[in-house]
């Protein structure tokens, strides 16, 4: 980590000065798994605490702590709803979980395979898109060169520390986190915190 922040120091001076403030890269990552995947579909556009109760309770409605697709695929529509979950995310989490049951989807794979062959795989996923896929590959397979460039919070903070207006294209944003590679999570990790510097 030290040689990324070295780089990211040397590279971009604007970055350099949100990684005095904010100090050292603390990722919070989670394994690889079914379970985190499942855990990333139920938190979209839900607040922490919100999205962590329903998550909560749809583990109690699958009787254990670490979710299996056999467990999962034991539980009915209604029992997800009933734990918080809507209709749409229930049909997502089920759809995933009968890709993983089948082999379509192969968790045990993905250390082996390229960022491109990740998304590939998993989009076919109903209701996970590249920007879920793209959190998996940075909080769970730890890929040290993702750019969510549609991330809100990625965006924000970029707009905030370069002055990009709302209005910049994908390219923009794409442009200055070019100078970030080959550690652009890492950017973007200071991105998000940049938000809560004032």
């Amino acid at each position: 980590m030290e040689d990324a922040l070295c780089l990211l120091r040397r590279r971009d001076p604007v970055l350099k000065q949100i990684i005095s403030q904010v100090g050292s890269y603390e990722m919070a990552y989670h394994p690889p798994t079914f379970h985190s995947l499942v855990r990333s579909i139920v938190y979209q556009q839900l607040s922490g605490k919100a999205a962590s109760t329903i998550f909560g309770r749809f583990q109690t409605a699958c009787g254990v702590r670490t979710l299996k697709p056999e467990a999962v695929l034991e539980v009915s529509e209604e029992q997800m709803r009933a734990a918080g979950l809507s209709g749409q995310k229930a049909r997502y989490v089920r759809d995933l979980a009968l890709k993983t049951a089948s082999g379509e989807v192969r968790f045990r794979g993905h250390k082996r395979m390229t960022d491109d062959e990740v998304i590939g795989e998993l989009t076919k996923v109903k209701g996970v898109g590249v920007w879920t896929v793209q959190m998996f590959l940075m909080f769970a397979l730890r890929r040290p060169d993702v750019f969510p460039v549609l991330d809100l919070g990625v965006r924000n903070g970029m707009q905030k520390v370069y002055g990009l207006s709302a209005s910049s294209k994908p390219a923009d944003y794409e442009a200055i986190a070019e100078k970030w590679r080959p550690y652009r999570s890492v950017g973007s990790w200071y991105m998000w915190q940049s938000l809560e510097l004032s």
